[in-house]
């Protein structure tokens, strides 16, 4: 019975939280973040193993690949944007992986992470069902994998608008994509909040920027070992 009340609490908190952060617009009061928390804290609180939670709540990560399907339907609408655009956004996604690539490799040596670490992180730009199956090639930890996505994600709320308003960029594409390549559904989040246009470009980017980097992991996997 007790895992089958986390669940019905984890849905419950979350559409409140999604209430409450429709209402104040704080970065804190994010769902992810409040609900996230108030969990950890009853997990610990009741001492309940992270196994006992997860015995009814499994599905709910498994509804991110449909989740993540579900987003060909704003592309779809706005299809005619990404045709006149397809180049730019294409190429901007494979730069957007390349650069995450090669800064997660250079700031695991500077700081020392241990390969297990390091590899986990590789994929943290992607979304968590493309993540994960990354992960799998490139010998990392899908566990760790998930929270630096979450990591990941949060950051691009907290700062994506800010950096962005920092450079010289006009274009609704050019506005809105790098939220879809490096933060993922949280960035396709607040990029559909701008308007219809940017919503479907950040979901092509991140789609376009999962399935890339699930194609380069079994290679990137066999260099790293």
């Amino acid at each position: 019975m007790k895992p089958f009340l986390y669940l019905v609490l984890t849905v419950v908190l979350f559409y409140a939280n999604q209430a409450l952060h429709r209402r104040y617009q704080y970065f804190w009061l994010t769902p992810a973040i409040t609900t996230s928390a108030i969990l950890i804290a009853l997990i610990e609180l009741t001492s309940t193993p992270f196994s006992q939670y997860f015995g009814d709540t499994r599905w709910l990560p498994w509804l991110l690949g449909p989740a993540t399907v579900a987003f060909a339907l704003p592309i779809y609408q706005q299809r005619e944007l990404i045709r006149r655009h397809w180049l730019a956004l294409g190429l901007g996604s494979c730069v957007g992986i390349v650069v995450s690539l090669g800064s997660t490799l250079l700031l695991s040596r500077l700081l020392g992470l241990d390969a297990n670490a390091a590899h986990s992180l590789l994929a943290r730009s992607v979304s968590t069902p493309f993540a994960l199956e990354a992960t799998r090639h490139l010998g990392g930890e899908s566990q760790l994998t998930g929270v630096f996505v979450m990591i990941t994600g949060l950051f691009g709320i907290l700062l994506g608008q800010v950096l962005l308003g920092l450079l010289p960029l006009r274009m609704r594409v050019a506005r809105s994509a790098p939220f879809g390549a490096a933060a993922h559904g949280f960035g396709m989040s607040v990029a559909r909040k701008i308007g219809p246009q940017e919503g479907a470009v950040a979901s092509l980017t991140m789609i376009f920027s999962g399935i890339l980097m699930v194609l380069l992991a079994p290679v990137l996997g066999r260099l790293l070992a």
